[in-house]
Protein backbone atom coordinates (compact mmCIF):
# COMPACT_ATOMS: atom_id res chain seq x y z
CA UNK A 1 0.00 0.00 0.00
CA UNK A 2 1.20 3.55 -1.04
CA UNK A 3 2.21 5.55 2.09
CA UNK A 4 -0.61 7.92 2.97
CA UNK A 5 -0.84 11.52 2.82
CA UNK A 6 -2.01 14.26 4.85
CA UNK A 7 -1.63 18.47 4.99
CA UNK A 8 -0.69 20.56 8.36
CA UNK A 9 -3.15 23.18 8.41
CA UNK A 10 -2.89 26.35 6.29
CA UNK A 11 -4.00 26.39 2.74
CA UNK A 12 -3.09 29.56 0.36
CA UNK A 13 -5.89 31.48 0.64
CA UNK A 14 -7.66 33.08 -2.48
CA UNK A 15 -6.64 37.48 -3.07
CA UNK A 16 -10.53 37.84 -2.48
CA UNK A 17 -10.42 36.21 0.91
CA UNK A 18 -12.17 38.36 3.05
CA UNK A 19 -10.05 37.08 6.04
CA UNK A 20 -6.48 38.29 5.54
CA UNK A 21 -3.65 35.66 6.29
CA UNK A 22 -1.98 35.93 10.02
CA UNK A 23 1.51 34.84 7.73
CA UNK A 24 1.28 38.85 6.25
CA UNK A 25 2.16 39.74 9.63
CA UNK A 26 5.20 38.27 9.75
CA UNK A 27 7.39 41.72 8.32
CA UNK A 28 5.27 43.86 10.13
CA UNK A 29 6.62 42.56 13.58
CA UNK A 30 10.28 42.62 12.72
CA UNK A 31 9.71 46.75 12.08
CA UNK A 32 6.82 47.83 14.17
CA UNK A 33 6.35 44.50 16.65
CA UNK A 34 3.15 45.66 18.40
CA UNK A 35 -0.52 45.33 18.32
CA UNK A 36 -0.24 43.57 14.75
CA UNK A 37 -3.02 40.42 16.19
CA UNK A 38 -6.12 42.74 17.26
CA UNK A 39 -7.16 44.51 14.17
CA UNK A 40 -9.08 41.85 12.34
CA UNK A 41 -12.48 41.89 13.09
CA UNK A 42 -14.29 39.22 11.07
CA UNK A 43 -17.81 40.02 8.92
CA UNK A 44 -20.32 38.29 10.25
CA UNK A 45 -22.52 38.01 7.54
CA UNK A 46 -24.02 35.76 5.70
CA UNK A 47 -22.22 36.89 2.37
CA UNK A 48 -19.26 36.46 3.97
CA UNK A 49 -19.85 33.19 5.50
CA UNK A 50 -20.56 31.74 2.04
CA UNK A 51 -17.51 32.84 0.48
CA UNK A 52 -15.49 31.69 3.46
CA UNK A 53 -17.87 28.70 2.70
CA UNK A 54 -16.95 28.20 -1.35
CA UNK A 55 -12.91 28.93 -0.72
CA UNK A 56 -12.69 26.34 2.17
CA UNK A 57 -14.80 23.95 -0.01
CA UNK A 58 -12.23 24.64 -2.98
CA UNK A 59 -9.09 24.75 -0.80
CA UNK A 60 -10.47 20.79 0.49
CA UNK A 61 -11.09 20.23 -3.09
CA UNK A 62 -7.52 21.66 -4.41
CA UNK A 63 -5.54 19.23 -2.04
CA UNK A 64 -7.80 15.92 -3.07
CA UNK A 65 -7.21 16.77 -6.52
CA UNK A 66 -3.26 16.76 -5.70
CA UNK A 67 -3.75 13.11 -4.54
CA UNK A 68 -4.11 14.57 -0.47
CA UNK A 69 -5.64 11.29 1.53
CA UNK A 70 -6.22 13.26 4.67
CA UNK A 71 -6.79 17.14 3.63
CA UNK A 72 -7.47 19.70 5.80
CA UNK A 73 -9.79 22.64 6.19
CA UNK A 74 -7.46 24.99 4.84
CA UNK A 75 -7.81 27.41 7.83
CA UNK A 76 -9.99 29.75 5.47
CA UNK A 77 -11.88 31.41 7.34
CA UNK A 78 -8.89 31.63 10.66
CA UNK A 79 -7.49 35.25 10.91
CA UNK A 80 -4.49 33.87 12.68
CA UNK A 81 -4.26 30.05 13.71
CA UNK A 82 -4.50 30.66 17.70
CA UNK A 83 -6.77 33.61 17.76
CA UNK A 84 -9.24 31.99 15.95
CA UNK A 85 -9.80 29.65 18.65
CA UNK A 86 -9.18 32.02 20.84
CA UNK A 87 -12.28 34.14 20.21
CA UNK A 88 -13.89 30.81 20.88
CA UNK A 89 -13.20 30.49 24.55
CA UNK A 90 -15.22 32.54 27.33
CA UNK A 91 -12.32 34.69 29.77
CA UNK A 92 -10.08 35.97 27.46
CA UNK A 93 -10.37 40.03 26.42
CA UNK A 94 -9.78 41.11 23.11
CA UNK A 95 -10.56 44.45 23.84
CA UNK A 96 -7.95 45.58 26.63
CA UNK A 97 -4.41 44.33 25.49
CA UNK A 98 -1.63 43.52 27.25
CA UNK A 99 1.97 43.90 26.04
CA UNK A 100 3.72 40.88 26.14
CA UNK A 101 7.22 39.67 24.75
CA UNK A 102 6.80 36.68 22.40
CA UNK A 103 8.56 33.57 21.62
CA UNK A 104 11.63 33.60 24.26
CA UNK A 105 12.27 37.40 23.36
CA UNK A 106 11.84 37.23 19.65
CA UNK A 107 9.60 40.21 19.52
CA UNK A 108 7.32 42.03 21.49
CA UNK A 109 3.20 42.37 20.81
CA UNK A 110 0.25 43.77 22.30
CA UNK A 111 -1.68 40.65 22.96
CA UNK A 112 -5.92 39.62 23.94
CA UNK A 113 -5.66 39.08 28.12
CA UNK A 114 -7.36 36.12 30.42
CA UNK A 115 -9.13 38.24 32.80
CA UNK A 116 -11.58 35.57 33.76
CA UNK A 117 -11.84 31.45 34.16
CA UNK A 118 -11.97 30.00 31.01
CA UNK A 119 -15.01 28.23 29.17
CA UNK A 120 -15.43 26.80 26.14
CA UNK A 121 -17.82 29.13 24.25
CA UNK A 122 -20.55 28.59 21.35
CA UNK A 123 -19.03 25.30 19.15
CA UNK A 124 -17.74 26.38 15.87
CA UNK A 125 -15.55 23.68 14.86
CA UNK A 126 -17.96 21.63 14.37
CA UNK A 127 -19.42 23.29 11.10
CA UNK A 128 -16.12 23.83 10.16
CA UNK A 129 -15.87 20.50 9.99
CA UNK A 130 -19.26 20.04 8.30
CA UNK A 131 -18.31 22.78 5.17
CA UNK A 132 -14.95 20.94 4.69
CA UNK A 133 -16.22 17.54 4.64
CA UNK A 134 -19.07 17.88 2.60
CA UNK A 135 -16.67 18.54 -0.54
CA UNK A 136 -15.10 15.20 0.05
CA UNK A 137 -15.51 11.49 0.65
CA UNK A 138 -11.81 11.25 2.49
CA UNK A 139 -11.60 12.35 6.01
CA UNK A 140 -11.13 16.31 6.49
CA UNK A 141 -8.35 16.78 9.39
CA UNK A 142 -8.91 19.43 11.68
CA UNK A 143 -6.39 21.24 13.45
CA UNK A 144 -6.85 22.91 17.02
CA UNK A 145 -4.18 25.61 18.44
CA UNK A 146 -2.53 23.58 21.74
CA UNK A 147 -2.56 25.09 25.54
CA UNK A 148 1.47 25.44 25.51
CA UNK A 149 1.85 27.12 22.29
CA UNK A 150 -1.87 29.49 23.41
CA UNK A 151 -0.56 30.06 26.46
CA UNK A 152 2.51 31.89 24.73
CA UNK A 153 0.39 33.68 22.91
CA UNK A 154 -2.03 35.41 25.00
CA UNK A 155 -1.12 37.09 28.49
CA UNK A 156 -2.59 35.83 31.65
CA UNK A 157 -4.05 38.27 34.38
CA UNK A 158 -6.33 35.66 36.11
CA UNK A 159 -4.16 32.05 36.73
CA UNK A 160 -1.38 31.36 39.74
CA UNK A 161 0.82 30.44 36.83
CA UNK A 162 1.63 29.38 33.21
CA UNK A 163 0.71 25.69 34.15
CA UNK A 164 -2.25 26.59 35.38
CA UNK A 165 -3.52 28.61 32.66
CA UNK A 166 -2.45 25.72 30.33
CA UNK A 167 -4.23 23.47 31.98
CA UNK A 168 -7.54 25.67 31.67
CA UNK A 169 -6.66 26.13 27.77
CA UNK A 170 -6.30 22.20 27.57
CA UNK A 171 -10.31 21.49 29.46
CA UNK A 172 -11.67 24.19 26.94
CA UNK A 173 -10.25 22.57 24.24
CA UNK A 174 -11.11 19.17 25.37
CA UNK A 175 -15.03 20.41 25.32
CA UNK A 176 -14.47 21.79 21.65
CA UNK A 177 -12.36 18.48 20.48
CA UNK A 178 -15.55 16.24 21.58
CA UNK A 179 -17.71 18.37 20.03
CA UNK A 180 -15.81 17.80 16.76
CA UNK A 181 -15.46 14.05 17.63
CA UNK A 182 -19.49 14.02 18.17
CA UNK A 183 -19.99 15.55 15.07
CA UNK A 184 -17.77 12.59 13.24
CA UNK A 185 -14.64 13.79 12.60
CA UNK A 186 -11.76 11.39 12.40
CA UNK A 187 -8.52 13.35 12.56
CA UNK A 188 -8.00 15.71 15.11
CA UNK A 189 -4.62 17.77 15.39
CA UNK A 190 -3.41 19.52 17.68
CA UNK A 191 -0.52 22.25 17.28
CA UNK A 192 2.04 23.01 19.11
CA UNK A 193 5.15 24.64 17.86
CA UNK A 194 5.86 26.26 21.12
CA UNK A 195 7.22 22.06 21.78
CA UNK A 196 10.70 23.00 20.15
CA UNK A 197 11.18 25.83 21.35
CA UNK A 198 10.37 25.08 25.17
CA UNK A 199 10.99 21.68 25.25
CA UNK A 200 11.14 22.10 29.72
CA UNK A 201 8.00 23.50 29.75
CA UNK A 202 6.60 20.62 27.02
CA UNK A 203 8.05 17.51 29.67
CA UNK A 204 7.00 19.45 32.75
CA UNK A 205 3.25 20.17 31.96
CA UNK A 206 2.82 20.78 28.29
CA UNK A 207 2.37 16.48 27.25
CA UNK A 208 -0.02 16.24 30.40
CA UNK A 209 -2.27 18.99 28.55
CA UNK A 210 -1.98 17.64 25.12
CA UNK A 211 -3.44 14.07 26.78
CA UNK A 212 -5.93 16.25 28.53
CA UNK A 213 -7.12 18.00 25.47
CA UNK A 214 -8.10 14.44 23.88
CA UNK A 215 -9.71 12.76 27.39
CA UNK A 216 -13.07 11.45 26.25
CA UNK A 217 -12.72 11.24 22.43
CA UNK A 218 -13.88 8.56 20.91
CA UNK A 219 -11.58 5.54 19.06
CA UNK A 220 -12.51 6.41 15.79
CA UNK A 221 -10.74 10.00 16.03
CA UNK A 222 -7.05 9.81 15.44
CA UNK A 223 -4.96 12.03 17.42
CA UNK A 224 -2.41 14.21 16.31
CA UNK A 225 0.05 16.55 17.46
CA UNK A 226 2.02 19.02 14.97
CA UNK A 227 5.31 20.53 16.00
CA UNK A 228 7.42 22.87 13.97
CA UNK A 229 10.20 24.68 14.56
CA UNK A 230 9.08 28.06 13.45
CA UNK A 231 7.40 29.77 10.79
CA UNK A 232 9.43 32.17 8.55
CA UNK A 233 8.27 35.96 8.53
CA UNK A 234 8.46 35.36 4.11
CA UNK A 235 9.33 32.92 1.28
CA UNK A 236 12.32 32.31 0.78
CA UNK A 237 13.86 34.02 3.78
CA UNK A 238 17.12 32.97 4.19
CA UNK A 239 17.95 32.37 7.87
CA UNK A 240 14.70 32.17 9.58
CA UNK A 241 14.54 31.72 13.38
CA UNK A 242 14.20 28.06 14.36
CA UNK A 243 13.71 26.24 17.24
CA UNK A 244 16.76 23.65 17.86
CA UNK A 245 15.90 20.45 15.82
CA UNK A 246 17.52 18.23 18.47
CA UNK A 247 14.58 19.05 20.62
CA UNK A 248 13.00 16.60 18.54
CA UNK A 249 15.20 13.83 20.39
CA UNK A 250 14.90 15.26 23.64
CA UNK A 251 10.74 15.04 23.45
CA UNK A 252 10.59 11.47 21.95
CA UNK A 253 10.24 9.29 24.45
CA UNK A 254 7.48 11.38 26.03
CA UNK A 255 5.25 11.99 23.35
CA UNK A 256 5.74 8.17 22.04
CA UNK A 257 4.37 7.35 26.03
CA UNK A 258 1.32 9.71 25.45
CA UNK A 259 -2.26 8.95 24.96
CA UNK A 260 -1.92 10.04 21.31
CA UNK A 261 -1.57 8.32 17.47
CA UNK A 262 0.61 10.69 15.33
CA UNK A 263 3.45 13.17 15.71
CA UNK A 264 3.83 15.46 12.72
CA UNK A 265 7.30 17.09 12.67
CA UNK A 266 9.65 18.75 10.22
CA UNK A 267 11.85 17.40 7.74
CA UNK A 268 12.39 19.36 5.04
CA UNK A 269 13.54 22.71 5.83
CA UNK A 270 16.66 20.86 7.99
CA UNK A 271 16.89 17.49 7.75
CA UNK A 272 16.71 15.32 10.70
CA UNK A 273 19.38 12.39 11.72
CA UNK A 274 16.41 9.91 11.06
CA UNK A 275 17.47 7.45 13.58
CA UNK A 276 15.20 10.04 15.21
CA UNK A 277 12.55 7.76 14.16
CA UNK A 278 13.74 4.17 15.85
CA UNK A 279 12.54 6.25 18.99
CA UNK A 280 9.12 5.79 18.07
CA UNK A 281 8.23 2.83 19.01
CA UNK A 282 4.35 3.06 18.96
CA UNK A 283 3.16 6.61 17.75
CA UNK A 284 3.28 6.75 14.35
CA UNK A 285 5.19 9.89 12.50
CA UNK A 286 3.73 11.98 9.85
CA UNK A 287 7.51 13.57 8.19
CA UNK A 288 7.26 16.45 6.69
CA UNK A 289 8.97 16.47 3.22
CA UNK A 290 7.97 19.54 1.33
CA UNK A 291 9.99 22.64 2.58
CA UNK A 292 6.75 25.28 2.76
CA UNK A 293 8.94 28.53 2.81
CA UNK A 294 10.82 27.66 -0.34
CA UNK A 295 9.78 28.80 -3.92
CA UNK A 296 11.81 25.38 -4.82
CA UNK A 297 9.72 21.96 -6.10
CA UNK A 298 10.83 19.12 -4.51
CA UNK A 299 11.24 16.40 -7.34
CA UNK A 300 9.76 12.73 -6.74
CA UNK A 301 12.66 11.26 -7.03
CA UNK A 302 13.80 13.61 -4.37
CA UNK A 303 11.04 12.92 -2.34
CA UNK A 304 11.10 9.15 -2.86
CA UNK A 305 15.04 8.84 -2.01
CA UNK A 306 14.47 10.60 1.70
CA UNK A 307 11.10 8.42 1.86
CA UNK A 308 13.84 5.55 1.34
CA UNK A 309 15.96 6.69 4.04
CA UNK A 310 13.58 7.05 6.47
CA UNK A 311 11.70 3.50 6.00
CA UNK A 312 15.16 2.18 6.82
CA UNK A 313 14.25 3.45 9.94
CA UNK A 314 10.61 3.55 10.81
CA UNK A 315 7.88 0.77 9.55
CA UNK A 316 5.52 1.61 6.75
CA UNK A 317 2.46 1.35 8.54
CA UNK A 318 3.58 4.23 11.06
CA UNK A 319 4.97 6.49 8.45
CA UNK A 320 3.07 9.22 7.09
CA UNK A 321 4.15 12.26 4.57
CA UNK A 322 3.16 15.72 4.81
CA UNK A 323 4.85 19.10 4.19
CA UNK A 324 6.85 20.65 7.10
CA UNK A 325 3.83 22.85 8.17
CA UNK A 326 1.14 25.11 6.73
CA UNK A 327 1.10 25.97 3.24
CA UNK A 328 0.06 29.94 4.05
CA UNK A 329 3.84 31.16 2.53
CA UNK A 330 3.13 29.96 -0.82
CA UNK A 331 1.26 30.75 -4.11
CA UNK A 332 -1.54 28.46 -4.95
CA UNK A 333 0.03 27.16 -7.98
CA UNK A 334 3.40 26.07 -5.92
CA UNK A 335 1.78 24.63 -3.20
CA UNK A 336 -0.24 22.12 -5.73
CA UNK A 337 2.84 21.72 -7.90
CA UNK A 338 4.56 20.11 -3.97
CA UNK A 339 1.48 18.48 -3.07
CA UNK A 340 1.40 16.63 -6.92
CA UNK A 341 4.63 15.45 -6.35
CA UNK A 342 4.65 14.38 -2.65
CA UNK A 343 1.16 12.60 -3.27
CA UNK A 344 3.24 10.86 -6.25
CA UNK A 345 6.17 10.07 -4.18
CA UNK A 346 4.00 8.17 -1.93
CA UNK A 347 2.68 6.27 -4.31
CA UNK A 348 6.01 4.99 -5.45
CA UNK A 349 6.92 3.81 -1.84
Amino acid sequence: MPLLTTTIGAYPKPSEAPVPMWTGMGEERRSAPTQVYDRFVVDQSDETKAMLDRMTIGAVADQVACGIDIPTDGEIRREHYVYYHCRHIDGIDFTHLSKKVMRDGSWTASVPTVRAELRAGTPFLADDWRIAQSATDRDVKITVPGPLTISDTIANDYYADRADLARALADAINVEIRRLAAAGCKWIQIDEPLFARQVEAARDFGVECLERCFSGCPEPVNRAVHICCGYPARLDDPDPAKADPDSYFDLADALDNAAIDAVSIEDAHRQNDLALLEKFQRTTVILGLVNIASSHVEAVDELSLRIRDALGHITHERLMLAPDCGLALLPRDLAVAKLRNLSRAAQNS
